[in-house]
């Protein structure tokens, strides 16, 4: 599918518009390349503007996203400055915003904590080649035009994950707000460890008070438009430690000097042993980056009225992350806190992203030591703050309201990476999502059709008690494909139908209208209930079929063993030929005899 620009309809509706041939072929892997093609210059200003303030945003958050990923501050900055210029080029997306994010800090962390040993060279480059395993596997998703496949992801368990993985950062930034570290793993022993610690009177209070300080501030100042909350919260924190010393004469822990100077290209060297977690790892981010990606690059796309691919939005933040591995970086992923900052400030391109890595790399050219009195438990405070605006509420109680098993759903989900930690948990997602994708399929809603009075065509007689039923004749509908998973289970229930018929049966007729698909193991069980049916002198029928199944049927050589006289375009042409074949006078409904 190629990428689109807008048209404006009379109506001035903006629709998506097949760009010109020219544009087809290798450009459309290079997006960027295409909007400097087509740059205008009152953009610039708007861009340099927007870029400047989203700088305000990306130095804290790059830094406290990094601490609670498990690596060094630094490297939350060098996540941030090449992985902006590479998804500048290959993005489709003008708007969106790439870096550290803390929806995958829990999953970096789970693979890095465990593996690193304290060792922060040893932690990068775990967390480095994390981002490669993912960068990989979205160019090649992209490429395959696998786009798709987030969208197997209900949105109560997409709830369900994001919530648990919330809870689980939440959790590992307890510890640094109240200024104190302990020793364990998995969210349920971090917090049973932090229970003991608080008891044991290991918090540092004025470590809180700073903590505490910068979150309300974030909190207080979240809806404002006009002042930037992180920004100021931290800022302060900073100024307060390094103005009254506190991390001299109080024991507050803080970030200290950056090192001067930008990222360099460097091959992430793991251990063999590291190989498995990291490819889960990498994978897990690959899948939790993508989908917060598509649905942000679709909700602004929709906003803005253009079109973004889908399969090269994987290419863009597969790259990004190849940028980010291979740049002593790590996973990033699209931010829903730095995006809608960019938009605010004006942000026409992804100008404003080249413009904001700029002024990131500048800021560790010129001057690394401006951070260096930054409290982490100010840092902690910004995590916080970001996991709590991941937590979905209001939508939960709306789908408690009106499905609840999906609801509960969500809650396994939610249960399950809490529990079991970011990655096993989100393994537990998918599983959940695939067997709620199969469950319809495996025991789908069948019925026995009759005539209702004053209804026109034939209806579900449960639903109809009064419905009346065909002498000799039951229709069956099937409301679903017809696969190895459910086809004893058609099976079964054709045969209590024709348990249950009131009269001996010498038809049965398929209402096939549901049925889009019919595999090898089901046509095989079709055989075989075509020949328990003509032991019983009970002619096997099908009604409705739609072509492409009515083509399988030919292809497995059913179509020519039912006789092609047994397929009916409707239900009705089908009861018109049961009656006449088997001369059965029957008044239908509308006291019309047949």
């Amino acid at each position: 599918m190629s990428q689109a620009e807008p048209s404006i309809k009379p109506d001035g509706l903006r629709v998506p518009r097949p760009r010109r041939s020219a544009d087809r072929g290798w450009m459309r892997w290079l997006p960027g390349l295409d909007m400097l093609r087509r740059y205008e210059t009152a953009w610039l200003r708007h861009d340099i503007v927007a870029g400047l303030v989203l700088t305000t945003m990306l130095v804290p958050v790059g830094v406290a996203y990094a601490v609670a990923s498990g690596v060094p501050g630094i490297y939350g900055l060098y996540a941030t400055i090449v992985p902006l210029l590479a998804y500048a080029l290959f993005g489709p997306s003008r708007i969106l915003v790439l870096g550290p994010d803390s929806s995958l800090a829990a999953i970096i962390l789970a693979v890095v904590l465990p593996l690193s040993g304290g060792d922060p060279l040893r932690a990068i480059a775990l967390a480095s080649m994390m981002a490669i395993v993912s960068g990989v596997a979205c160019i090649l998703a992209g490429i395959v035009r696998l786009g798709f496949i987030t969208e197997l992801l209900s949105k109560p368990i997409r709830y369900g994950y994001m919530n648990g993985i919330a809870l689980t950062v939440l959790i590992s930034q307890l510890p640094k707000l109240l200024g104190f570290s302990i020793d364990a793993d998995g969210p349920l022993r971090s917090v049973w460890a932090t229970g003991e610690a608080i008891l044991e009177g290991r918090t540092n209070w004025t470590t809180f008070l700073v903590g505490a300080g910068t979150l309300s501030t974030i909190f207080l100042l979240k809806g404002s438009k006009r002042l930037p909350g992180i920004l100021i919260a931290v800022v302060g924190a900073t100024v307060a430690v390094g103005a009254l010393d506190l991390g001299g004469r109080a024991g507050v822990s803080v970030l200290g000097p950056l090192p001067q100077g930008l990222p360099m290209l460097a091959i992430p060297w793991i251990t063999y042993a590291d190989i498995t977690p990291v490819l889960i790892g990498g994978c897990a981010v690959a899948l939790v980056s993508f989908a917060d990606t598509s649905v942000l690059s679709r909700a602004y796309a929709a906003r803005s009225g253009t079109y973004v691919d889908p399969n090269q939005e994987m290419v863009g933040l597969g790259a990004a992350n190849l940028a980010a591995g291979f740049f002593q970086g790590f996973p990033i992923s699209s931010s829903s806190s730095r995006t809608p900052v960019a938009e605010a400030a004006g942000a026409k391109t992804q100008v404003t992203g080249i413009v904001g890595a700029l002024a990131v790399a500048l800021l560790l050219v010129a001057a690394p030591d401006l951070l260096r009195h930054l409290p982490t438990t100010a840092l902690a405070a910004v995590v916080i703050a970001s996991a709590i605006g991941l937590i979905e509420i209001t939508d939960l109680r709306r789908i408690y309201r009106i499905q609840r098993w999906e609801f509960w759903l969500s809650m396994a989900c939610l249960v399950g990476v809490a529990a079991l930690g970011a990655i096993p948990g989100i393994g537990l997602a998918i599983v959940i999502a695939v067997i709620e994708f199969l469950w319809d399929g495996w025991r789908p809603h069948s019925a026995v059709l009759g005539r209702v009075a004053g209804v026109r065509g034939y209806h579900d007689i449960t639903r109809y008690p009064d419905a009346r039923l065909i002498p000799g004749l039951v229709l069956f509908r099937w409301d679903a494909p017809l696969f190895f998973a459910n086809a004893e289970l058609f099976q079964e229930r054709v045969l209590d139908a024709v348990s249950a018929s009131p009269t001996p049966v010498r038809w049965l007729v398929v209402a096939a209208e549901p049925v889009t698909s019919v595999d090898v193991t089901a046509a095989d069980m079709l055989a075989e209930l075509d020949e328990t049916l003509h032991a019983a002198d009970i002619e096997l029928c099908f009604a409705e079929l739609k072509d492409p199944v009515k083509d399988k049927l030919k292809r497995f050589g059913l179509f020519t063993r039912f006789g092609e006289e047994f397929f009916f375009p409707t239900i009705s042409a089908a009861v018109d030929r049961y009656l006449e074949t088997h001369a059965v006078r029957w008044t239908d409904s509308e006291e019309r005899e047949v």
